[in-house]
């Protein structure tokens, strides 16, 4: 995953301790909803719906947008908030320790064709609906939480 330069300034400073960090999932779908995008991830080979770091200042759901143009190729305009979760720490190899509140949003693709655009994936493509590639545990809620029309975000207690 590309490290953003407000992150690297970050960690001149901190070194490898914990960073609290905002982070984006998007989960495209077509206007059909018969497809849902999803990315194979470079440093593991994962598939997942497209995830990211939000900027400093940057709307969340404009970050959702803008990552999923960075690394599928494909634009979309985001719908809804779908979930809001504080996922587990994360080490990195190099010793990084980072943990992330994750905003998903609900997105409908308006253009292109998916293509690993940034070199943080090896495949970006479209799957069917019934027949989503493997997904971890949260990214399978999320695609649920999508896919059930309900128009409320899920929060935790």
């Amino acid at each position: 995953m590309a490290t953003p330069d407000f992150v690297l300034a970050l960690r001149e400073r901190v070194g490898h301790e914990l960073l609290w960090l905002s982070g984006v999932t998007a989960i495209v779908l077509d206007r059909e909803r018969a497809r849902m995008l999803a990315v194979r991830r470079a440093d593991d080979g994962a598939w997942t719906p497209v995830t990211g770091i939000i900027d400093p200042g940057e709307e969340p759901a404009r970050a959702a947008v803008r990552e999923v143009a960075e690394e599928a190729g494909v634009d979309c305009t985001p719908l809804r908030l779908l979930d809001v979760r504080t996922l587990p720490p994360v080490t990195y190899p190099n010793g990084d320790r980072a943990q992330y509140l994750d905003l998903c949003f609900l997105c409908e693709h308006t253009g292109g064709e998916p293509f690993p655009a940034d070199g943080e994936n090896t495949e970006a493509r479209w799957f069917p609906i019934g027949e989503p590639p493997a997904l971890n545990t949260r990214f399978t809620q999320q695609l649920q939480l999508a896919l059930a029309g309900d128009l409320s975000a899920r929060f935790r207690a």
